[in-house]
């Protein structure tokens, strides 16, 4: 077994790559969300299509060692309001308005996944006393409706009490008995002695555990049924996998993007770019990214849905501006997105059912896409389909034709698209953009126009670039403890006692953990210091709380650096198209960049097909093909 396989699952596809030695392929599949181990399948059936000729999703398995998974199931079910009804214990004096005084935001999502489930308990009793508050708790919250249970206290041992109190809880009511409610403690999934964050982080956890336990725990065991031997992980947003059973489903929420932006950072080490953003533009959302200096920007403590959590966060902005957003007329005026149209019944030209405009339809009725040519050809589009919803839904109510409603979509997409990523960061005059997703490439340089940037790398596999990242993940854990007094002995007996978890946790993956790789820090005051355990430098002199990070060895490093001297040469067209990007028509060439070697180039206005993915390259920019695949983009005059 020497393959493996990496899954990025996302609201529209579901893409998949696989890597066998230093053979990639890659496949995609509409996502189903109706059930997701459809498409997981599906996907997995396609791919073992291109990889020997006919479907044996059997033998792919058989031959894979590990198959890495990335998904949006969570970050779905959070947006869509879509999990458990949660019930939560908190200290006897804990005033829990505090958690919805922030904003209106922080209300609504608190009334949505708790709302009035909340019971208190003194901590200051004897056990007697206190196992009589625990079930008075339980039962009050099991009346109102609770169906998991949270246990957040918020005294300086908070560890220590919510022990006290999952202890009392299993001897009040067994596991093994029916309808016993799930509970889980704070302490379990954050150390953060901030009580705001670690409660809040504690609720988005319960809220996206049941429905991420459900789709995995079965994707499993279909797996199990087709006897493959592959190891199944999970990809986090931490850049880590892990096995199912050791990952918590907060670890799951915007994991797909954070593998975007690992690969980015690799290629951007690759290229010496030392300032990208990344533009990954995905079927309902476009992901914004940015690789500083080499460096994944993150935050240290990561917001959810607009609320500050404990967990550590790549810094990515989502806004709503999709292949799948919808464009209609409102106030006399294009509105894009923020809906969208999915992966059923998708845009009007997929021929599902779906009756709205996207930018596919428009730059299908410019004659940009190909309808023969979509999704690597193997899904027709209907281009009669197209132009009658942007009739309808753009061109009639503005009075303007179907072809001058259709260019005008395509501005207004790229003129918000273009200020996201002006409201993310700022361009420099290194800045380049680097565009993937499956619609990222298709108007990159009409954006990067708009923004001043000269420089757009657009990566062989953009289509299914996560999934790319997601490859290169290793397996890891990471754990927080709090410190109450932030001495050395205290902080030794941390470290030992994570040292041993890690050991065993990393020994479950099939890990040796004298081979890993142990990091260490401590935060305090909202200020990080790394640990060196050898030495003992970077000890803290104050109360915070400890991290640790155990990982295996990466096995592959950055790619080999760029070759220089690459002999230009002009790029072959296959074809030309008829496009109507302007007033008039007019026959542009088409470049299937699969068939291009190194070094070919050609000035636009030109289509580049590339796998699973069409840019359109508007007069005045060059395209140029560099190692490894990928294009390269350059302004005239760059």
């Amino acid at each position: 077994m020497h393959k493996e396989i990496s899954i990025d699952n996302g609201g529209t596809l579901t893409d998949i790559v696989v890597l066998d030695g230093s053979s990639i392929y890659t496949a995609k599949t509409l996502t189903t969300p109706f059930d997701l181990s459809q498409c997981f399948f599906d996907g997995l059936r396609r791919v073992s299509s291109e990889i020997y000729g006919d479907e044996d999703i059997e033998r792919l398995l058989n031959e894979t060692a590990t198959i890495k998974y990335s998904t949006t199931q969570g970050t779905n079910a959070l947006v869509e309001r879509k999990g458990p009804r949660l019930g939560l214990i908190v200290s006897e004096g804990f005033d829990v308005e505090n958690l919805k005084r922030k904003d209106e935001n922080h209300r609504t999502l608190f009334s949505s996944l708790v709302g009035n489930r909340v019971a208190s308990i003194p901590m200051d009793q004897n056990n007697l006393a206190l196992t009589e508050a625990v079930v008075c708790a339980v039962n009050e919250l099991g009346a109102r409706g609770a169906s998991r249970i949270l246990v957040c206290l918020t005294s300086a041992d908070f560890v220590t009490h919510e022990r006290d109190v999952i202890t009392h809880y299993e001897n009040a009511f067994p596991t093994h008995l029916l309808g016993t409610v799930p509970v889980s403690a704070s302490h379990e999934i954050s150390g953060d002695k901030d009580e705001f964050r670690r409660i809040w982080t504690t609720i988005l956890n319960g809220f996206l555990h049941p429905p991420m336990e459900s789709f995995l725990f079965n994707a499993q065991k279909r797996l199990r049924n087709v006897r493959g031997g592959a190891a199944f992980r999970i990809f986090r947003n931490d850049g880590g996998s892990a096995k199912v059973s050791k990952t918590s489903a907060i670890k799951t929420y915007s994991s797909g993007p954070r593998g975007g932006m690992d690969a980015v950072r690799a290629a951007a080490l690759q290229r010496k770019f030392q300032h990208v953003i990344s533009v990954d533009v995905g079927g309902t959302t476009s992901d914004l990214g940015c690789v500083e200096d080499h460096h994944v920007n993150s935050n240290l403590r990561g917001a959810v849905q607009g609320v500050e959590t404990s967990i550590e966060l790549c810094d990515i902005v989502s806004i709503g501006i999709g292949g799948g957003s919808i464009i209609c007329a409102e106030n006399d005026a294009i509105k894009v997105g923020p809906s969208s149209v999915g992966a059923a019944p998708g845009p009007a030209c997929f021929g599902l059912g779906g009756t709205k405009a996207t930018i596919t339809d428009a730059f299908l009725a410019l004659g940009v896409i190909e309808p023969v040519a979509f999704f690597g050809g193997s899904m027709a589009l209907d281009k009669s389909r197209s132009l009658a919803a942007i009739e309808k839904e753009v061109g009639n109510p503005l009075g303007l034709s179907v072809h001058d409603a259709a260019r005008a979509m395509v501005g207004k997409w790229v003129k918000d698209l273009a200020e996201g990523i002006r409201r993310y960061t700022s361009v420099r005059d290194n800045t380049v953009l680097m565009a993937f997703g499956g619609a990222g490439p298709l108007s990159i340089c009409e954006v990067a126009h708009v923004l001043g940037v000269r420089r757009i790398l657009i990566p062989k596999y953009a289509a299914m670039f996560s999934a790319y990242g997601v490859s290169h993940s290793e397996v890891s854990q990471e754990y927080e403890v709090p410190l109450l007094q932030g001495s050395k002995d205290e902080l030794q007996m941390a470290i030992d006692g994570l040292r041993e978890r890690a050991r065993r946790d990393m020994e479950a993956e099939g890990a040796q953990f004298d081979d890993c790789d142990l990091r260490v820090r401590t935060i305090s005051a909202e200020k990080i210091q790394e640990i060196d355990l050898e030495s003992r430098t970077g000890w803290p002199t104050d109360a915070g709380s400890l991290q640790m990070r155990v990982s295996t060895v990466r096995q592959r490093g950055v790619s080999a650096s760029p070759k220089d001297g690459i002999p230009s040469s002009p790029a072959r067209a296959d074809g030309h198209r008829i496009v109507r990007t302007d007033a008039e028509e007019s026959q542009i060439p088409v470049y299937r960049l699969l068939a291009c070697e190194e070094g070919e180039e050609a000035m636009g206005p030109a289509v580049l097909e590339g796998h699973y993915f069409t840019g359109y390259v508007p007069k005045g920019w060059k395209f140029r093909l560099i190692d490894g695949g990928d294009t390269l983009l350059e302004r005239a005059g760059s």
